[in-house]
């Protein structure tokens, strides 16, 4: 029974170098009043133990940072078993309180969720889903390229939507950058799509995995569409 064990530890051990990197937390900080601008937020703990924090807010219509709307700290602070990280948000949120009440954020409008990718649930490129209250029918599909390998790998993505409205009608859009590649991600998929409380505008939030020392990050961004 001791050999089974130890042979046990020293597979979990292999296991965990294997997957070694960091999984960070998303948070959904808002929109503004009118729903023109949307924030965002990661937090959690790099592969050196060290607790960092990520802020965005995002002009919906535009698809891009507003300015001075990213920001990131990264903190020397020893980390306590069980610690994620969420200090690290905290302590940045204090920071960029002025530019929230500049592009008025209110934390409480943080819109509806209409799809979410569950934990341990297989990712999809193709989502079909119905919006319950409105009556409209989405057709979401993920298209990704990865280019390279290696330390020289990256990798470009965009979104086609298709909504059916309860009227009858419907519109397509594209969203993202498909000729953009993004030095050191793997792939992206879809982990959230939020409706935005005026109800005029998507948010889709894409996890990206990104190769680091061997090891893969999951890191988060968002791409915005307006609907009208």
């Amino acid at each position: 029974m001791v050999k089974k064990i130890i042979v046990l530890l020293v597979f979990l051990c292999s296991a965990s170098i294997l997957v070694a990197g960091d999984i960070a937390t998303f948070v959904n900080c808002g929109f503004s009043s009118n729903s023109r601008y949307y924030m965002f937020a990661l937090y959690g703990i790099d592969d050196k133990s060290s607790p960092y924090a990520e802020t965005y807010i995002v002009n919906v219509p535009a698809n891009d940072f507003v300015p001075g709307g990213a920001r990131r700290a990264l903190y020397n602070e020893p980390v306590q078993p069980g610690q994620e990280g969420l200090g690290a948000f905290l302590m940045l949120f204090k920071d960029v309180i002025p530019i929230t009440k500049q592009y008025s954020i209110n934390h409480m409008k943080t819109g509806r969720i209409l799809y979410l990718l569950l934990n341990g649930e297989e990712p999809k490129a193709n989502l079909e889903f119905r919006d319950f209250n409105t009556g409209n029918r989405y057709n979401i599909s993920l298209n990704q390229s990865r280019y390279g390998s290696g330390s020289s790998v990256s990798a470009s993505f965009f979104i086609d939507v298709t909504i059916n409205f309860a009227n009858g009608t419907y519109k397509d859009y594209t969203v993202g950058r498909p000729n953009y590649k993004r030095k050191g991600v793997l792939s992206y998929q879809i982990s959230q799509v939020i409706l935005s409380p005026d109800e005029e505008s998507l948010v889709f939030v894409v996890e990206k995995e990104e190769q680091d020392h061997g090891g893969v990050n999951i890191r988060y961004m968002v791409e915005t569409v307006k609907m009208s």
